[in-house]
């Protein structure tokens, strides 16, 4: 399997992570982390049943990859994201030397990126994380839709 064609395998689990958010009333965003090919954990938002601030999927995710890896760097990892991260967990991600990160749609009000912040990509930090967005980017912009319509 090619690139691209690996990016839209692992989106497509991402986005059924977001899914699962979604039916536990959670904002829908998903995440897998990737290693040579196989995936190392998958995880979703849980900050309503968790009632913890910090319980975003990509945080999740991170935090599940290191247990199995049994070190805090991830250099070779990638991870899937539904949704552009913000920037406690773009932070996360360069502390954690996540190599490339793959997200479905913007955050135009908190995406730490590209949309609003810069933070992946900034020289002044120690590492910096390959970005590529856009993949399945209406699927994972019509999920997030449908679960604020549904709340209002």
């Amino acid at each position: 399997m090619d690139i691209k064609g690996q990016d839209i395998y692992f989106m497509k689990l991402a986005l059924e992570e977001a899914g699962i958010a979604f039916s536990e009333g959670e904002v829908p965003v998903g995440a897998i982390l990737v290693s040579e090919g196989n995936i190392i954990s998958k995880a979703h938002n849980t900050r309503e049943a968790s009632k913890d601030p910090t319980a975003h999927a990509e945080i999740l995710a991170i935090r599940k990859g290191v247990e199995k890896s049994d070190s805090w760097r991830l250099s070779n990892a990638m991870l899937y994201v539904t949704k552009e991260p913000c920037i406690m967990c773009a932070g996360a991600m360069v502390n954690a030397r996540i190599k490339r990160l793959v997200y479905g749609c913007k955050d135009e009000k908190g995406g730490a990126a590209r949309s609003l912040y810069h933070l992946l990509s900034d020289k002044r930090l120690n590492h910096q994380v390959e970005i590529v967005s856009g993949f399945l980017e209406d699927e994972c912009a019509g999920i997030l839709k449908r679960f604020f319509q549904e709340r209002r």
